[in-house]
């Protein structure tokens, strides 16, 4: 692994959906489990840095007035009981600019690490990702952040359509829901490897260590 072509990618590592009272609270996830990753992440995220690689951030969110907010997207986060653009205590719930939109405190980024403002769950669609990581020469995505089988997932699967090879770190991802951040582990395993590697984070540094 070449640290040049490799970038580390943060998915979604926001207050909305792991601070009380963002997005994820209000619609009555479990924030301990989305929070559960986090020292995970701050050990792949400080050896990334250490390295040399291009470490990127995401965040899901819109725009103040929603005209990027499709209507079924609006339909289902008005179900789970959190409207998108809700006042709630963080600010009005996932949108750019509030303060529960942004990264939280553990996991800020630093200066002229790009952060990826997304509309959708991929962070490739409706954003210059792609154009950030081709224009650096990266062939290799190393992925963790929340959630894993909703952002995180779209994520690696959009990537790896993009011909990127993947690895999807699993204790630096959370999800509210065990069982789907197992389901969705398993799937990128699955037939040798389909989508990628899966590996946890002393795993992960300890080839970094070997390389």
């Amino acid at each position: 692994m070449q640290a040049v072509s490799t970038a580390l990618i943060v998915i979604d590592m926001q207050r909305d959906f792991c601070s009380p009272g963002g997005y994820a609270d209000q619609a009555g996830l479990d924030i301990s489990l989305l929070r559960a990753p986090i020292p995970a992440i701050r050990r792949v995220l400080d050896a990334a840095r250490a390295r040399g690689l291009l470490v990127l951030h995401t965040r899901e969110g819109h725009r103040a007035d929603l005209a990027d907010l499709p209507e079924p997207k609006r339909l289902r986060a008005a179900n789970s009981g959190a409207p998108i653009g809700h006042p709630g205590p963080l600010g009005k719930l996932l949108v750019r600019g509030e303060y529960g939109h942004d990264l939280i405190d553990e996991l800020q980024p630093l200066a002229g690490e790009p952060v990826i403002d997304k509309p959708s769950y991929s962070a490739f669609a409706s954003t210059d990702l792609d154009l950030l990581l081709r224009n650096r020469g990266i062939r290799e995505l190393i992925i963790c952040g929340v959630t894993t089988e909703v952002c995180v997932h779209s994520t690696l699967r959009s990537a790896v359509d993009r011909g990127y090879a993947c690895t999807l770190v699993s204790d630096a991802c959370g999800s509210a829901y065990p069982q789907l951040h197992a389901a969705a582990l398993a799937m990128v395993d699955v037939e040798g490897g389909l989508f990628g590697r899966v590996l946890d984070s002393h795993s992960l540094l300890n080839q970094w260590e070997a390389a």
